[in-house]
């Protein structure tokens, strides 16, 4: 009985950290370019009372064993790399993935951080920066006189010049992917990292053999969590969390009636 205090306390925990993680979704759910994430459980170590295969006698063995499971645990935060649908914002500098790549943006100690969000804009310098100034990288440049700026589906990035009717090209935009994406390190502020995990960025020019997807300018690309999902998972996850109180309760009744015997 002891056992089954420990054992439900431990699926609470975990239904706990489910719902902080189905929160976290739910806040995101308006912010451009997030990937949700969704828990994955592993049971705990099992206590053997008969080892499964241990010998009956000299000549036979046991076809089952007698083993008491302890309970589970949060196991991977997983990122669901689903795509995210579009918006249209007008906005000349925003530009959507139509793909697996990302953005890389230089951050301020030198590091190279990678996002879905393409949410750009200039700084005093005409750089092509974040919301937060980190730069574009490669670095794009717009002039202060430049009329009008395209970018093509394919990163190229032109400008038209007063008294010029030819569009000159100013730089391309490049993206990257990554072997194992779910392995990126988020750190906020629509920043992933890379780790070993995921192994190293893998550049290249939108639309071309890596895979890394295509440019939409002028759109953003939305968070890509469901939000009816994630009620359903919290339906879930607080019935689950139910369940395992009142395992607690039925274990506390039976040990107030053990304590109770003899008096």
């Amino acid at each position: 009985m002891f056992r089954s205090l420990y054992t439900a306390a431990s699926g609470m925990s975990a239904q706990q950290m489910n719902l902080d993680n189905i929160a976290n979704n739910l806040a995101n759910s308006s912010t451009s370019g997030f990937r949700s994430r969704r828990i994955q459980f592993q049971d705990m170590i099992y206590q053997n009372m008969v080892t499964p295969g241990a010998a009956a006698t000299q000549q036979t063995t046991l076809a089952g064993g007698l083993q008491i499971g302890l309970g589970t645990r949060p196991g991977v935060s997983e990122v669901v790399q689903t795509q995210g649908e579009f918006s249209s914002t007008g906005n000349t500098l925003d530009m959507a993935i139509r793909g697996a790549g990302f953005f890389q943006v230089k951050l301020p100690d030198g590091q190279m951080g990678y996002t879905r969000s393409g949410s750009f804009q200039m700084d005093s310098q005409g750089n092509v920066v974040t919301a937060e100034g980190n730069p574009l990288e490669p670095a794009i440049t717009i002039p202060a006189t430049a009329q009008t700026v395209t970018i093509g589906s394919d990163g190229t990035v032109s400008i038209t010049l007063p008294n010029q009717t030819a569009a000159t090209q100013i730089g391309t935009i490049q993206l990257a992917t990554f072997a194992n994406p779910g392995g990126l390190n988020s750190v906020g502020s629509n920043i992933f990292m890379p780790t070993t995990a995921s192994g190293d960025a893998i550049v290249g020019a939108p639309g071309g053999s890596e895979g890394l997807g295509t440019l939409q300018q002028g759109m953003l690309e939305q968070s890509n969590v469901n939000v009816v999902d994630e009620f359903i998972n919290m339906i879930v996850a607080q019935r689950a969390y139910e369940s395992n109180s009142r395992v607690v309760q039925a274990a506390d009744q039976m040990l107030q009636q053990l304590n109770s015997v003899g008096r």
